[in-house]
């Protein structure tokens, strides 16, 4: 799985652009910064606009080259990320320290799914805010229709709703629906696709 990720972002050009995520954008703005995990975090533009924001950012991804590129929009941004390479099944943090997990197109094997979210869940502490973007089950047929939207070909690596609220069954659903959005993100995520968005905070 590094390798196909090595390979999307050593190119030259950053694949989903250098800005953010704009619903993450959208709820990161509403929110106090403190400690933030930023799984699949990839090129680094999502954790690196959390640190221009004075959030404590810790992000991490399959690949190298994913870091590199993080790292030097770190710097051109003037701020700081602290970016670790592993599988989340080798990466560990410390219970309930952080205060938010930005989950943005972070979409996981279909055995492994469901336990890494629960094993996010652990890392977050109680009041804190999961905010969630990722393309739903119905986006194969936008995909199918154009292929420079991106995302899985593998159904089961996409989201429902259904999903979401039994893998985060002990938090208070401030926002969850499956959405069509016009995407224009670098040039792997370019038209119209279907998202499941979630915003939840952590009961216990």
């Amino acid at each position: 799985m590094n390798q196909v990720w090595d390979e999307r972002y050593k190119e030259q050009e950053f694949a989903y652009g250098k800005e953010p995520n704009l619903f993450f954008k959208e709820w990161l703005l509403k929110l106090k910064p403190g400690a933030i995990l930023m799984p699949a975090d990839g090129e680094g533009r999502n954790g690196v606009y959390a640190a221009g924001l004075n959030w404590q950012v810790t992000s991490f991804d399959f690949s190298e080259q994913g870091q590199s590129k993080a790292l030097g929009l770190a710097k051109e941004r003037g701020v700081n990320l602290e970016y670790r390479v592993g599988d989340l099944k080798e990466l560990e943090f410390g219970k309930e320290s952080f205060d938010a997990i930005g989950l943005i197109y972070a979409h996981f094997s279909t055995e492994n799914k469901s336990a890494f979210h629960h094993k996010l869940n652990a890392y977050l502490k109680p009041g804190g805010m999961v905010v969630f973007e990722a393309f739903s089950k119905n986006h194969i047929a936008y995909r199918e229709r154009n292929p420079k939207v991106g995302g899985p070909t593998d159904a089961h690596m996409l989201y429902s709703c259904s999903e979401i609220e039994a893998d985060f069954e002990n938090f208070e659903i401030l926002l969850l629906k499956e959405e069509e959005v016009l995407l224009k993100e670098g040039k792997y995520h370019i038209g119209m696709g279907s998202v499941i968005r979630f915003i939840g905070r952590k009961l216990y």
